[in-house]
């Protein structure tokens, strides 16, 4: 049976939000009793995500997303509700009740149990003749044995179906071999290995499973590493390769570089820091990861246009979720792992040490090409270096950058501070412009933001909104007897969360984010968030409620010709649903 209402509102209690989304996000008090943070969930300068913790509950006003302790797990840490559940019972030290159960979990666990397996099957195939190749190849690039087996480093064999074979034999399915993104379906029916003449790389999660693998082809040929897929244990956005090790390091700092085979060289080299994404760009996903167990990351990229775009990309992800940020440059392009071997250990130390700041780079790179003393270079540096600064939020140390640029650039200081403003004016009037578009557009600008959901009759959705709210705000109201019934509402969607209250209430229980979060799905509970952080009038809370039911029956329902700008800029002024 699923979790009671009770569990999960005590699990909550044990768990407080504000405290579970601190060790994610930099939280700080704007106004209110509400906290304020940068959101984990998309791209943002201005914070926008709050807290609530006397509500217990967290809503982004700029992608939409919302729900109570449980659901930030789900999102955060890509879990299931049940696991969710478990996460946070480890945390507070709870046990599971015997007789709930997540129908999902024993899929999961199963897939999990393969890759071990897997895992263990690469590896007992370096001891055979067929991985031989693979053995030279470690050799050739100078991997010990120790660190191949501290990585759990194997080969999977160039044959179309060895590995499915020996799983099958072991009782796994087909289903259970494609699920996890180890084999594929053929064009004539069957299936057939996903990674055939690779070393392979096992991928760990932070909490020691297996989720993934990363293959490297042994001599030439594309594609040169080769991922899992994304499968129900697994995403690439949300994992980096080696931090399962690099976490325990006493460094103080992770290394980023771009490929498996520079991590092992690195650690082999005592640098035990280090972590690669999985053939992808640094996600935001991935920089939340790493904020978890660091605050200092040394971007170490390749030297090549890629490498330097890359870099560029990562910078100000990882200095949004509060990382500082240094970023090394590897003499005559090479590769960490190629320059370690020429040069050693300690020749990398020292280009840590020498390492630059983010904004070093970037305006290091903004220089690339151009000749300073040129007129021409200096110009076009300027501009590039007013594209850097301008995105700098600290003042204090935009100046010192700033007077850097003008003795770079033989200018007076304050030249570079008016290409700057220049720059971030056109930046605010292009927000302006694109803000000034959304808001010319009401019927958008009534619906839920960052959500598929969509309300065919906007008016009357208000209405139902207002309901939640005041219901929410005032549960005595439940006992209204003119209360309409959940089929009554225009939008399905808010109609379940109603009824879910409804539930709720005639049990006797609250109708928070807690009790509510096995009820409702990840939008739903969004949506309920954005509705109760509205301001609500208790004044005359029972005329509203009066009116609310009237328009939710369609005494009042406008009609369908109805001027949609009219009710957005009603919206807008009352900026509330109980005026």
């Amino acid at each position: 049976m699923p979790f009671s209402e009770e569990f999960l509102q005590e699990l909550s209690e044990r768990n407080p939000i504000e405290e579970v989304v601190g060790e994610y996000v930099a939280l700080t008090k704007r106004s209110g009793q509400n906290l304020f943070g940068l959101c984990p969930f998309h791209s943002e300068k201005t914070p926008s995500f709050s807290v609530s913790p006397s509500k217990q509950i967290y809503h982004c006003f700029g992608c939409g997303k919302g729900g109570g302790v449980i659901n930030f797990i789900m999102d955060i840490e890509r879990l299931s509700f049940p696991e969710a559940v478990e996460f946070l019972a480890r945390r507070a030290n709870m046990q599971i009740p015997e007789d709930s159960y997540d129908p999902n979990r024993g899929r999961r666990e199963r897939l999990l149990k393969l890759n071990r397996e897997a895992a263990r099957f690469f590896y007992e195939q370096l001891s055979t003749p067929a991985g031989a190749a693979a053995i030279e190849y470690m050799q050739k690039r100078r991997i010990s044995k120790r660190i191949a087996t501290n990585f759990g480093l194997g080969y999977a064999p160039d044959e179309w179906e060895c590995l499915s074979n020996e799983m099958k034999s072991r009782g796994y399915s087909e289903r259970d071999l494609t699920d996890a993104g180890l084999a594929k379906h053929g064009k004539r029916g069957g299936i057939y290995d996903a990674f055939r003449g690779r070393l392979m790389f096992p991928v760990i999660d932070m909490r020691g499973n297996v989720v993934a693998f990363s293959g490297r082809v042994l001599g030439e040929g594309e594609p040169k590493y080769m991922n899992s897929t994304d499968t129900p244990v697994f995403s690439k956005s949300h994992n980096l390769f080696g931090l399962n090790l690099a976490k325990k390091s006493k460094s103080g700092y992770i290394i980023l570089v771009e490929g498996n085979i520079d991590v092992v060289s690195l650690h082999q080299a005592g640098f035990d820091s280090a972590v690669a994404s999985l053939g992808t760009s640094l996600t935001s996903e991935q920089a939340n990861l790493l904020s978890r167990v660091t605050k200092q990351v040394v971007i170490c990229y390749d030297a090549d246009s890629a490498g330097v775009k890359a870099a560029q990309r990562a910078i100000p992800l990882l200095e949004k979720v509060g990382l500082g940020v240094r970023v090394v440059t590897v003499p005559e392009g090479k590769d960490p792992d190629e320059f370690i071997k020429v040069r050693g250990a300690e020749a990398f130390r020292a280009l840590i040490e020498d390492s630059s700041s983010g904004v070093e780079y970037q305006l290091e790179s903004a220089a690339r090409g151009l000749d300073l003393e040129s007129d021409a270079g200096k110009v076009a540096y300027l501009q590039n270096a007013a594209e850097v600064l301008s995105k700098m939020p600290d003042p204090v140390s935009r100046e010192v950058y700033a007077m850097r640029v003008a003795s770079q650039c033989s200018v007076r200081v304050e030249a570079v501070r008016d290409a700057i403003k220049q720059v971030s004016s056109r930046r605010v009037r292009r927000e302006k412009r694109a803000f000034e578009r959304e808001n010319t557009r009401p019927e958008r600008n009534m619906q839920p933001v960052g959500s598929k959901i969509r309300f065919e009759n906007p008016a009357s959705a208000r209405a139902e909104m207002g309901l939640i709210n005041l219901l929410y705000q005032s549960p005595e109201f439940f006992r209204h007897e003119g209360i309409p019934a959940p089929e009554d509402f225009s939008s399905p969607e808010l109609g379940h969360i109603y009824s879910a209250m409804l539930e709720l209430n005639r049990a006797g229980l609250e109708t928070g984010a807690a009790e509510l979060s096995s009820k409702l799905s990840g939008d739903e509970m969004s949506i309920f968030t954005s509705i109760i952080q509205e301001p609500v009038s208790l004044s005359n809370a029972e005329r509203a409620l009066d009116d609310y039911i009237g328009k939710i029956n369609g005494s009042s329902r406008p009609r369908e010709d109805e001027d949609l700008r009219s009710v957005a800029e009603q919206l807008k002024k009352t900026k509330g649903y109980g005026g």
